[in-house]
């Protein structure tokens, strides 16, 4: 099905857009010799902040895999690990420039029990600070122009030594005989020639690791700072977008449930205090599948002629590819016994988006969304009420970030509140949304609670 166009405004499409709080993230770089204590260094920081979206980016994952000649000189000790040609830095930068416009990134596994890539890749998005650790962090120009802020981690190289025997002895498989030999035949070189030049270049020199409490807390409050002036902008950002759309009218991309006596009824029923939790559970089960089956009305369907069984032609329609759904947890979980009632064999993802309640941004905890999901030909993003529309402009922009086309998304939800749909419509115009009332503004979150009854 074709979606209407949106109705005019004057403001303009670059006007409306959305940025979720994890675009533009911030990249603190920290390089160092071997063993001279980058990773705790960077896991300290981790500790430190201690908030979910943190995450270190090891370069170690970035190592090219070896041709059979290059493996068997690695398996005799007898390869460089520590020269910048090691590494692939096309493939980093490339990762590093999509997580800082908000994409979803392809992190390379990296075997050194095997020195290959993995076929396995593990996925990383939406964090809102990478700690990107390595003893080239701050050796490529391109990654250089990425970063925020800048670290060298120095230690002297007898204690580097001590540790990479330890380290490779224990998790990598290594003999202490190869491990010296390739210590004196690349390692320490290297860092003359590519690691201590990196010294130069840094914001902040931390010599001893994580017993150089003070450096590290100035790591920690300049993220901390930087992180509450984006959060700051971003719930500003809301505020503008809001302001922007209370001037539209509603899209015609919004559908309304027709208010037939029946469908009168059942609001009346879930919104009387006294209704029991086992009614109201049946009452919103029955009033929910009739907003799925309103919601597989805009999904798109092709011709399909079918013979009945008195051979007369019946010329019917199908589907026209995948449908699947994502709930917004917790609430969205709410609709999925209409969904597989309607759609039993639905293929079914999960997204937790919970706002702050200090200042009132949405945040996103977990993600879990089916495989493919970008070929599917419709997804139905769930969730049972909609107030200011935050978490609904971020599901939605996971889901295109994912590969979801914004045509294909469908929103469905019990009860919206009017500037919350608009502000959804005018970002993201090609979304059809199927809602069952439209409610006060800003009205509480209540219907998981009576239907979970907590």
């Amino acid at each position: 099905m074709q979606s209407i166009s949106p109705v005019f405004s004057s403001a303009t499409d670059k006007d409306k857009k959305y940025s979720p709080p994890w675009a533009d993230l911030s990249i603190i770089g920290i390089a160092g010799s071997s063993g001279s204590g980058k990773t705790s260094v960077a896991m300290e920081i981790v500790k430190s902040l201690n908030l979910p979206w943190v995450v270190i980016l090891v370069m170690d994952s970035f190592y090219k895999s070896l041709t059979p000649e290059e493996h068997a000189r690695a398996h005799a000790n007898d390869y460089d690990f520590d020269c910048p040609e090691s590494l692939d830095f096309d493939v980093l930068v490339q990762t590093l420039r999509d997580l800082k416009q908000g994409k979803k990134a392809d992190i390379p596994v990296y075997s050194f029990a095997k020195h290959q890539r993995e076929p396995q890749t593990t996925t990383l998005y939406s964090p809102h600070v990478i700690i990107l650790e390595g003893i080239l962090a701050l050796h490529d120009p391109r990654i250089m122009e990425l970063l925020d802020v800048k670290i060298f981690v120095e230690a002297d190289m007898d204690i580097c030594l001590g540790r990479r025997i330890m380290r490779d002895v224990r998790e990598r498989g290594r003999d202490i005989e190869g491990i010296i030999k390739q210590w004196f035949t690349y390692v320490k070189p290297s860092y003359k020639k590519y690691v201590e030049p990196q010294r130069a270049v840094s914001d902040l020199i931390i010599p001893r690791g994580i017993e150089n409490r003070t450096a590290i807390d100035m790591v920690v409050k300049h993220i901390q700072g930087n992180l509450e002036e984006k959060s700051e902008k971003h719930s500003a950002e809301l505020t503008r977008l809001g302001l922007l759309a209370s001037e539209e009218k509603l899209s015609p991309n919004v559908v309304v449930m027709h208010e037939t006596p029946q469908f009168i009824g059942m609001n009346t029923i879930l919104q009387d205090p006294a209704t029991e939790q086992v009614d109201f559970v049946f009452y919103f089960d029955r009033l929910a599948a009739l907003l799925i089956e309103k919601a597989l009305d805009v999904t798109n369907y092709i011709p399909k002629e079918v013979h009945t069984p008195h051979d007369n032609s019946y010329q019917g329609l199908n589907q026209a590819g995948t449908v699947s759904a994502v709930a917004i947890l917790r609430g969205g979980s709410c609709l999925e016994t209409a969904l597989k009632r309607t759609i039993p064999d639905c293929i079914t993802g999960r997204v937790l988006i919970q706002t702050n309640e200090k200042n009132e941004e949405p945040e996103l905890h977990y993600l879990k969304l089916p495989p493919g999901i970008e070929e599917h030909e419709n997804v139905m993003l769930l969730d049972p009420q909609m107030s200011s529309g935050g978490a609904a402009l971020m599901a939605v922009r996971v889901l295109i970030d994912h590969g979801v086309r914004e045509e294909r998304i469908v929103f469905v939800t019990c009860a919206a509140g009017k500037i919350g749909l608009k502000r959804l419509s005018a970002v993201y115009p090609n979304v059809r949304v199927v809602v069952g009332r439209i409610e006060e503004e800003r009205e509480p979150r209540w219907i998981e609670k009576r239907y979970f009854g907590c």
